[in-house]
């Protein structure tokens, strides 16, 4: 074969190629967030001590500030008692950045606060960061599964009759629970936290043995906790994440763990100290530690680390 008829051969060869390149659709690269290293932030119940009035730090601002100097994680969850929940979000914003992820969930005083619920249903209804999915009819954005790195999370809106996403009481209803079973069913992360305003039962403050809200929480309803808890043990959750006692606490109760996390208000609370929970993932293990102030608006300093085994 001569030399120009084997440049022609080549030069056909290279203008076929240029062709399937051209005209092949390009491949759209999949991202996932499967990251089994990171942490978040846990703060409820600093409710008006996040208003315009109280931005020292004293109060919820300081709790912020202390966050941002320990480091703020990747996201922040709120169960309940974050009302107005602007002044938090202003906050949070304000203090961590503005790129920084929030995760608000409804407590009895939003449920009481027909403003509040108003501002939560419009923060559900844009794209929340994350989102699996949605919650049941009626309770669409005020429940709501997401995932981060290897974790599933699951924010419950407890006051979700079955028809209204702000009535009654703190309970796991039929609806509530059947939506729940069908989520965890098709989890595929290996860790899962579920994160609800009000606990399995009320417990004393680890420090000072303050005790609140007895028999007023999930307990109300026996049956219907029972059940609740039935169904997180059989899909081995890491942890149930609450508040509304304003006490720090922790226990495993029937062979769940519940993480209380007590109250953000700084002095707007002396019962008991102030209190953020930082939970570091390392691949499937979790570590929670705990931070707390000197019930005097003072400095945060961590005061325990739980092993979540």
């Amino acid at each position: 074969m001569d030399n120009q008829l084997r440049c022609k051969m080549i030069r056909t060869i290279l203008v076929v190629l240029l062709i399937i390149v051209n005209t092949t659709p390009a491949k759209t690269e999949v991202l996932s967030n499967t990251d089994s290293s990171f942490a978040f932030i846990v703060t409820t119940d600093m409710r008006e001590f996040a208003g315009p009035e109280f931005q020292t730090s004293q109060y919820f601002l300081g709790t912020c500030e202390a966050i941002r100097d320990i480091g703020k994680g990747s996201f922040m969850i709120s169960p309940g008692d974050i009302d107005p929940p602007q002044h938090v979000y202003a906050t949070v914003k304000n203090t961590l950045g503005e790129d920084y992820l929030w995760y608000p969930l409804v407590g009895n005083h939003e449920a009481e606060t027909p403003s509040d619920m108003e501002w939560l249903r419009n923060w559900g209804k844009a794209d929340i960061p994350n989102l699996v999915r949605r919650g049941p009819e009626n309770c669409e954005e005020t429940t709501f599964a997401f995932d981060y790195g290897n974790a599933h999370f699951v924010m419950l809106n407890e006051y979700f009759n079955g028809s209204s996403d702000y009535q009654g009481n703190a309970d796991i209803v039929k609806p509530l629970y059947n939506w729940l079973k069908n989520d965890l069913e098709t989890n595929i992360k290996p860790l899962i936290f579920i994160i609800g305003h009000e606990p399995f039962v009320s417990l004393p403050d680890f420090h000072n043995g303050r005790h609140r809200h007895k028999g007023d929480n999930l307990d109300e309803y026996p049956e219907n906790s029972h059940r609740f808890q039935e169904l997180l043990r059989e899909h081995h959750i890491v942890a149930y994440i609450c508040g509304h006692t304003h006490n720090f606490s922790y226990a495993k109760i029937n062979g769940l763990w519940q993480i209380d996390a007590g109250h953000c208000r700084g002095i707007g609370d002396t019962g008991a100290r102030s209190t953020f929970l930082k939970f570091r993932i390392e691949n499937q293990s979790c570590r929670v530690e705990v931070y707390r102030d000197d019930a005097s608006g003072g400095t945060y300093e961590l005061t325990n680390t739980i092993e979540l085994k």
